[in-house]
């Protein structure tokens, strides 16, 4: 990154006002340092030269320190802004990337979660050294150095001319010290992604390798990671250390010069004692900002790579939206017409149509890698569609195209019950009722409304609710909750909602005969409430339910095709990537209708 780039002050309007305080503050900042050497030089040479009295010099002693207790008050607004102008705009590229990543799909997320993730957690924290330290030092190398520079042209020209010979060699190894920085910087961001990687998929697969005996299996290369990780930071801070080291001494050197060259003047009568005294004291003031920013730089170096990996995000093309209301679904029906989608080398699906009709239930049946949840995705606006089209034909037979449709107008009429399903720390009655007006009218007074009542049936949560009562705390992933308790959950969130189109990925999975025939029972009243019903169906009683049996095949590509569409090596897809995984970013996903939460 640049040291300004111009795409912070794009994704982060915070960045944009603290700029301009700094700099007013900086240019603030670069008077009141010169106004007091200026002033210390004029107090203490008529007493060293002339024996004058104190009451003589008195008031220049008060201004001194009324200039030295205004540049203490202008470092602490400036470090005090500093520090809650980080928070903001950290803030503001934090949901920037992860806007970003929801909008960007679940095919993208697939290969980018994990490195996500760790940027927004960990590593975009690290910018807050570059907004505390390093951007106010480089303001004030291009405040208080040009005017301190422009004072000592006016107190000596000699002594100028010396100081602008030697500033140049500050930024010249600022330059060959920063690109070490960099790259070890980077490095290190790639190992705690990497790690982050890592961690994730370890927490994630805990419990299966936990019942498998397995759980010390991972240790010795997490391990070898963190490892890897503790020596990129230590070699990021040994580069700190050195360079740090070599900037002070191509300072002091400096100012040496300035100071030498000054006092041979002096004592050969060349240069009054005040001015002298003043150029002595200026020089370590033009050199100091130059010197904070290449210190400084080392202490926002992780961040400034972790901006960059941001920035990366947030220029990732987007796929393309429609801009079009979603029409009526009332009457509506949903067709799928030769749809194709790439992957790996594949067709998966190849050329599938199908139509799902209001009051039946579609069931997508086939071998695992098929395309089945890549379907689901094109349906849901989720993912890419290569060939073919999902298109809404209203009851007078009008078609529109999905692609063509705004995602927020689809989504509002989509209710989503994926195998795990989404839910937040909270009480059992804020995960079915995000919003509490639906709850009010749903269950008024600690009643149940005929509606509820009938949903809790259908699904079997009645049982939950008087076991735990509705106050029953849930832990993060439904802790607290069975497996086959949370699937009823969301299948209770999706009969109480008003969306038209209800998608399903094996709703029956996790569960036993005798929850699974309750749960069959609950699918089939959404069908006779006149929903369209879409399912991935894996087990016979819920293919048995079904209206419509979709088989769903993946075919190899040609030659020829792979070279157009390519293999798209690194993307999962089929059904190997969980749906539910879209939300992973996004901590409101109870309020989303595409979750399958209470009515809007």
């Amino acid at each position: 990154m640049k040291p300004l780039d111009p795409r912070l002050l794009k994704y982060a309007q915070t960045a944009r006002f603290f700029i301009i305080y700094i700099s007013a503050l900086g240019l603030l900042t670069a008077m009141l340092v010169i106004a007091t050497d200026v002033l210390i030089a004029w107090i203490i040479s008529p007493v060293i030269t002339s024996h004058v009295p104190y009451s003589q010099v008195s008031h220049l002693v008060i201004v001194l320190a009324a200039v030295a207790l205004f540049r203490a008050l202008t470092m602490f607004a400036r470090e005090a802004g500093a520090q809650r102008a980080a928070n903001r705009i950290i803030v503001q590229l934090r949901g920037a990337v992860a806007a970003k990543a929801t909008r960007l799909g679940p095919r993208w997320q697939a290969r980018k979660a994990a490195d996500t993730t760790t940027l927004l957690a960990r590593g975009l924290e690290d910018l807050g050294p570059y907004f505390t330290a390093y951007l106010p030092q480089l303001i004030l190398s291009c405040t208080v150095t040009p005017l301190t520079l422009a004072v000592m042209l006016w107190l000596d020209w000699l002594s100028a001319i010396v100081a602008v010979i030697t500033i140049p060699l500050i930024p010249i190894f600022m330059i060959l010290i920063g690109r070490l920085t960099e790259e070890a910087s980077n490095r290190r961001l790639a190992a705690m992604q990497q790690l982050g990687r890592q961690l994730l998929d370890l927490i994630s697969g805990l419990p299966t390798l936990k019942a498998l005996g397995r759980e010390q299996g991972p240790r010795k290369e997490i391990r070898k990671i963190g490892d890897t990780y503790a020596r990129t930071t230590m070699k990021t801070l040994t580069v700190a250390f050195m360079s740090g080291g070599v900037l002070e001494f191509i300072a002091t050197l400096s100012v040496a010069l300035v100071a030498v060259e000054t006092g041979f003047r002096l004592v050969y009568g060349n240069i009054e004692l005040a001015p002298a005294l003043a150029v002595i004291m200026l020089a370590p003031e033009v050199y100091a900002p130059l010197r904070e920013v290449g210190k400084q730089f080392h202490a926002s170096a992780n961040g400034v790579a972790a901006a960059n990996a941001a920035f990366e995000i947030l220029e990732t093309p987007e796929p393309p939206r429609g801009n079009t209301p979603c029409p009526p679904l009332q009457g509506a029906h949903l067709r799928v017409h030769d749809l194709k989608v790439a992957a790996r080398g594949m067709w998966a699906p190849d050329g599938l149509t199908f139509s799902a009709k209001p009051g039946e239930i579609t069931a997508l049946v086939g071998k695992s890698g098929g395309g089945k949840t890549t379907t689901i995705m094109a349906v849901l606006g989720l993912g890419q569609i290569d060939h073919g089209s999902v298109e809404i034909v209203a009851a007078d037979g009008r078609a529109t195209n999905l692609k063509d449709i705004d995602p927020t107008t689809w989504w509002s009429n989509l209710a989503w019950v994926p195998q795990s399903p989404v839910i937040l720390p909270g009480t059992i009655l804020e995960n079915i009722f995000p919003d509490p007006q639906v709850a009010g009218q749903l269950l008024p007074g600690g009643k149940e409304s005929a509606e509820l009542t009938a949903a809790l049936d259908a699904t079997g949560f009645r049982e939950v609710i008087d076991n735990y009562g509705w106050d029953h705390r849930i832990g993060q992933g439904g802790r607290g909750l069975s497996v086959g308790q949370r699937q009823r959950l969301a299948l209770t969130r999706a009969l109480l909602g008003d969306q038209q189109i209800i998608v399903m990925d094996e709703p029956t999975a996790h569960l036993d005969a005798r929850l699974e025939a309750q749960v069959g029972a609950a699918v089939s009243k959404l069908r006779d409430w006149g929903r369209i019903v879409l399912v991935i169906a894996h087990r016979a009683p819920l293919k048995n339910l079904a209206d419509n049996v979709v088989h769903v095949r993946a075919t190899p590509m040609s030659r020829e095709e792979t070279r157009q569409y390519g293999t798209n090596d690194g993307e999962t897809t089929g059904d190997a990537t969980p749906l539910e995984d879209y939300e992973f970013l996004d901590e409101r996903a109870l309020s989303d209708p595409l979750i399958g939460g209470g009515k809007q």
